[in-house]
């Protein structure tokens, strides 16, 4: 039988996947098998099987199935760069297939700078398994021993010749087990691996080639907007959407729960469709006033109390200490301010749902779907686009869940693209931050006591409801449907969220770490980048600081008086040499002038487990206007193998320049219904005018794990910052943002 195909290469890449743990793409293909192999029909994706991580064709070109994926971090170029060193082949032999939930396996979301760490680790090994087991065919061609083989760019020598990649591959199928255990290539013979390499996705955001998934369309594809009720909690009493239907272009309006949703064959006709639905909401004014929220935070009610992190004894040590110092920390509730608001598109008919999304977890996603459905996931499929911004989970999810329901009223593919008002009202936000902190120090100036005390939403283990799936959050449609968009309580346990960091590494004899997980909270709660730790080491290493301050020793010698990781003294001290730091205390001798110049530091060693960062913060302060300006970072940073400098750089810039406008301006508003934030003036993020100067130190280390990049520097921004503005003022900056408001009325108190 003849059948004609319109295949793309990927498509054709997958064609000659065979079942069974092939890893060969063969020609030539009947038809039949190639549509069934592009529609993923033999494509293994159990861990087990290195054909579920990359195939090879004929001619030597590697594909990679990743199930992490490219947010704009670089890390599509580092796994190139990875399995290219591992493979022995060049790297533009690799092509990735990445977050399709039927091609690529299941790694969980692209979170916690975890993806070079984790599944880049997970690729290479499966590179060194593939290597392996094509030498071994390749020495019983050659008449040579495995062992004394040389590979260079996919070339085998040795023996009684040459054989490429290619021909090995092509010759059978290779029934590879995934072996976790293989031997890994000596960092002293990296070629690709620790080398700058320019990354891929680049060129074509450059030239405007790039499909980002705002750009996405396909053929017969509808428009649809949804309509958000006007309290948090406001429930839907009544709908009219008599003006809308007279419309040009109306198709439809989808009313489910508290869901009300229009669909229109142009984008701006479902724009000018939502706007002419009438909808009656009920009166919802719940929310707590803004100026009371960490109070609020405090007296919300609690799951538990937990101790995360208990040593000697804290008490005893507070009564018989030579000096104590109190502080309280807050950090503000935050949206995560995508650029590109959120947008998806999704096609669902009789026992298929195709979505397309920008989501970084793709797979859950897929699960997520299912049950707002109510159908079997294996008929689910996920596919990743990049979006115009991430950083932690944000509204890509919940406009996809949007377009599946719309989709499935009108049984055509719909395309929903969130406006501003969407992306700042209703993305799921970081929530409010506060802690107490209490410590103290012996005659001697030593720490003796360090006593943490914070309270943060828990993720109550609930199973799966209204689309949350394990770790997952609550899909704003699911939740409309369900009459519960506005009752935040989080779904179900995020590991790792609030209890990084809650602990200093320094050594400390006494030391106590406490979180009162909190039920509810005022907003849908999810990860912002950093989510717990950020907030953690701002009140940790302020309050470091103040008591090197109390003290009257410079900051750097406090912190290296106390730590004993000696990858983090050294990482501090590189941070300090390269920032030109000139020992002495804080804050700075008084000079006169409006404007008033200071230094800060801070360290973290991430999550208390992995990457090393020192951050040298110089600012000025206009004491009349209280406008506070970073001018210059240091960053000093040691996350061991260094896959591509190049590419780390530019994650520590992004970190920098991202969590200073976080520390500076950033702050949601609302009012006792709703967010009021909902635009780029009432919700401003820093502009290019205001990046300061960043100078970046890597320290690499080979030989060692590489750990995540993107994430760990934004943790010594906002402490680099609060400690510099005291250095150049004397006062203490204990709750952001730092807006000049606060500024003033700090410096006023202060001189009260």
């Amino acid at each position: 039988m003849n059948t004609t195909l319109a295949m793309t290469r990927r498509d054709l890449l997958l064609a000659g996947l065979k079942a069974g743990g092939a890893l060969v793409v063969g020609f030539p293909l009947s038809g039949m098998a190639a549509n069934a192999a592009a529609q993923g029909v033999g494509k293994p994706k159990d861990f087990g099987q290195v054909d579920a991580w990359l195939a090879i064709d004929h001619g030597g070109r590697v594909t990679l199935y990743s199930g992490h994926v490219e947010l704009g971090t670089g890390v599509e170029t580092a796994f190139m760069q990875m399995v290219a060193e591992e493979l022995d082949v060049p790297f533009q032999a690799i092509t990735v297939v990445q977050g399709d939930t039927l091609l690529t396996p299941d790694q969980g979301p692209t979170w916690g700078s975890l993806s070079v760490q984790v599944a880049g680790q997970q690729l290479r090994k499966a590179a060194a398994c593939a290597r392996r087991a094509l030498l071994r065919r390749a020495a019983r061609k050659l008449g040579a021993e495995a062992s004394a083989l040389v590979v260079k760019d996919g070339v085998v020598s040795g023996g009684t010749g040459t054989v490429t990649y290619g021909a090995l591959a092509a010759s059978g199928a290779l029934a590879v087990a995934f072996d976790d255990a293989v031997p890994l290539k000596a960092p002293k013979g990296f070629r690709i691996v620790g080398k700058p390499v320019a990354r891929v996705d680049i060129p074509a955001k450059m030239t405007g080639e790039f499909t980002y998934m705002q750009d996405f369309t396909l053929p017969g594809m509808l428009h649809g907007r949804v309509i958000r009720p006007t309290g948090m909690q406001a429930h839907l009493q009544s709908v009219d959407d008599g003006a809308a239907r007279r419309l040009p272009g109306f198709v439809k309006t989808v009313v489910k729960g508290d869901f009300v949703g229009v669909v229109a064959r142009t984008e701006w006709g479902a724009i000018k469709a939502m706007r002419a639905v009438k909808c009656v909401w009920s009166d919802w004014r719940g929310l707590p006033p803004m100026d009371t929220i960490y109070d609020h935070t405090r007296h919300a009610p609690q799951v538990k109390t937990e101790v995360v992190k208990t040593e000697g004894d804290v008490s005893i040590s507070l009564a018989d200490a030579a000096k104590v110092l109190k502080a309280t920390y807050e950090f503000p509730v935050q949206t995560h301010g995508s650029i590109g608001p959120s947008c998806a598109v999704a096609d669902v008919r009789p026992g298929a749902v195709q979505i397309w999304s920008a989501s970084q977890s793709t797979h859950w996603m897929r699960r997520q779907i299912a049950v707002l459905l109510g159908v079997d996931a294996g008929t689910v499929r996920v596919r990743y686009l990049e979006g115009a911004g991430c950083y932690g989970r944000n509204g890509h999810e919940d406009a996809a869940a949007d377009a599946v329901l719309l989709s499935r009223a009108v049984g055509a593919p719909v395309r929903v693209q969130w406006m501003r008002a969407d992306e700042h009202g209703w993305d799921p936000k970081s929530p409010p931050y506060v802690t107490d902190m209490q410590g103290a120090v012996d005659a001697n100036g030593n720490l003796v006591a360090w006593d943490f005390e914070t309270w943060f939403p828990y993720f109550v283990p609930g199973g799966w409801k209204h689309g949350a799936p394990v770790n997952g959050v609550p899909l704003l449609a699911g939740s409309l449907m369900h009459d519960t968009a506005g009752v935040q309580v989080p779904a179900r346990q995020m590991s790792g969220y609030g209890e990084g960091n809650t602990w200093p590494e320094y050594a400390i004899p006494n030391l106590h770490a406490t979180i009162h997980w909190l039920r509810t909270t005022p907003f849908r709660p999810s990860w912002l980048r950093g989510p717990g730790w950020a907030q953690n080491t701002f009140t940790n290493e302020s309050f470091m600081d103040e008591f090197a301050a109390a003290a009257g020793v410079d900051p750097v010698a406090f912190r290296l008086k106390h730590l004993k990781d000696e990858r983090g003294t050294a990482v501090i001290r590189a941070c300090a040499q390269r920032a030109g730091w000139q020992a002495r205390p804080s804050p700075a001798p008084h000079t006169d002038g409006r404007v008033a110049r200071g230094r800060g530091f801070a360290y973290v060693f991430y999550d208390n487990k992995r990457t090393y960062v020192a951050a040298a913060c110089e600012v000025e302060v206009d004491r009349k206007t209280g406008k506070v300006r970073a001018t210059r970072f240091t960053i000093a940073h040691d996350c061991g193998l260094t896959v591509n400098p190049d590419g780390a750089k530019a994650q520590i810039e992004g970190s920098v320049v991202q969590t200073l406008s976080r520390t500076l301006i950033e702050e949601v508003k609302w009012d006792a219904a709703h967010v009021t934030s909902l635009d780029w003036a009432s919700y401003p993020i820093v502009t290019f005018p205001d990046v300061p100067a960043i100078d970046i130190v890597l320290l690499d280390r080979p030989e060692a794990p590489a750990w995540g990049v993107g994430e760990p520097t934004c943790s010594v921004v906002p402490p680099a910052l609060s400690n510099a503005i005291f250095d150049a003022v004397g006062v203490r900056m204990r709750r952001a943002p730092f807006t000049p408001e606060r500024v003033r009325q700090a410096l006023s108190a202060a001189q009260a």
